[in-house]
């Protein structure tokens, strides 16, 4: 049993909100988690999925059900199954606010639910599940192991490597077939398969709009649409670029990265670490994995961006932390890492308060100035909470 990181965030939403949204993709444990609050929560805690028929059929009347669990936290699990739930539980939330009355689980973001976040504003937390973070299983894997089967519990937990990347394919095709169009939109499967294989390619990249219409053949705005479909059901993600009060001519598209980095794999066709080590998409591939790891462990509090000008100065990731500090972060999948002089320069521009290189393993040090070397575990576990405690 892997323990989750949010567990405690959770139970402490449950303390004051009425109603707790718990979403993230598919196959997370966002149920199991859930389930796991028995005995650990006050109320009694009834359960229904609406994958099941005869649950959908219990909420056919919703009003004159849900009233008799009044002293329930009821939790609805693939919520977005039924969008028109939620004005009825803003109407019950409203007669009877408590903490606690309902706790909603779903495979996609508020975004994606159509009046979610208008019928339950002020009344509703949300917290994202992602698969297991490298903090969350350190103690039973290699950081090698993680990175190349991702974190989706069913494909890192598998006995074998074939079975994890066979759960993989099995995923991403039901994600395709199934699961955006149960949210009501008309998709093209072959479509969205095309487009998350270039995206694949394209991991890490600034985003170029009108390459990946021409390739695939299709207008931006379908283009535009359908990543923003895969936004909001967790599987990508845009990294914004940094602009706020830098008089430089800057690189204005964000960049993008598969959030899982099993998922990358599995679409690269890279399924072993030798293979891994030796395809084009490693190096793009780490720098995700790592960005994505450190937005697992602080949450969305902090903002997120990288900074890229005409002339070359970048940095691969810049932080700011919810007291304004701001981390510059040089990724490399490297041991002995070099640091270009566009990271330096990009230093000057920005004046971060922490500085940081990023590396796989091995041990952490100065280089300098005020610049570390840090390997990513060292990072999430020690130097993240000393910056926001700061």
């Amino acid at each position: 049993m892997v323990v989750r990181a949010i567990m405690a965030r959770l139970l402490e939403d449950l303390a004051y909100f009425p109603v707790v949204g718990l979403v993230g993709p598919r196959q997370v444990g966002k149920t199991t988690l859930a389930k796991g609050l028995a005995g650990q929560f006050t109320k009694p805690i009834v359960y229904f999925d609406l994958e099941l028929e005869s649950d959908r059929r219990r909420l056919t009347d919703a009003e004159t059900f849900l009233r008799q669990y009044t002293g329930y936290c009821v939790v609805i699990d693939e919520v977005q199954r039924m969008p028109q739930l939620f004005p009825l539980l803003r109407a019950l939330v409203d007669q009877q606010r408590e903490p606690a009355r309902f706790l909603l689980l779903g495979s996609a973001s508020p975004e994606l639910v159509r009046d979610s976040s208008e019928s339950l504003a002020g009344r509703i937390s949300y917290i994202e599940l992602m698969p297991f973070s490298w903090p969350e299983v350190l103690s039973q894997s290699t950081i090698q192991e993680h990175w190349l089967k991702g974190g989706f519990p069913n494909a890192f937990l598998a006995p074998r490597l074939p079975l994890t990347f066979r759960w993989l394919t099995n995923f991403i095709q039901t994600y395709i077939e199934r699961d955006l169009r149960l949210l009501g939109y008309e998709l093209s499967g072959r479509l969205l398969t095309d487009l998350l294989k270039m995206v694949a390619h394209v991991n890490g990249n600034v985003l170029n709009i009108s390459d990946l219409s021409r390739s695939l053949g299709v207008s931006q705005p379908t283009v535009n649409r359908y990543l923003d479909l895969l936004t909001g059901s967790f599987v990508i993600q845009r990294l914004a670029p940094y602009s706020v009060n830098v008089s430089k001519r800057l690189v204005k598209a964000p960049k993008l990265y598969i959030r899982d980095s099993g998922v990358l794999h599995q679409l690269a066709q890279t399924i072993t670490y030798d293979a891994l080590l030796g395809h084009p998409v490693a190096g793009a591939s780490w720098e995700g994995y790592v960005i994505e790891q450190i937005r697992r462990v602080v949450g969305n509090d902090w903002s997120f961006y990288y900074y890229r000008t005409h002339a070359g100065a970048e940095i691969d990731l810049l932080l700011i932390a919810p007291n304004g500090k701001k981390v510059a972060i040089e990724i490399k999948l490297s041991n002995a890492p070099t640091v270009s002089k566009g990271f330096y320069s990009s230093l000057d521009d920005l004046q971060a308060d922490y500085q940081f290189v990023i590396i796989p393993t091995g041990e952490s040090y100065p280089k300098d100035n005020n610049l570390w070397v840090c390997n990513l575990t060292d990072f999430l576990i020690n130097r993240l909470p000393e910056i926001y405690t700061e």
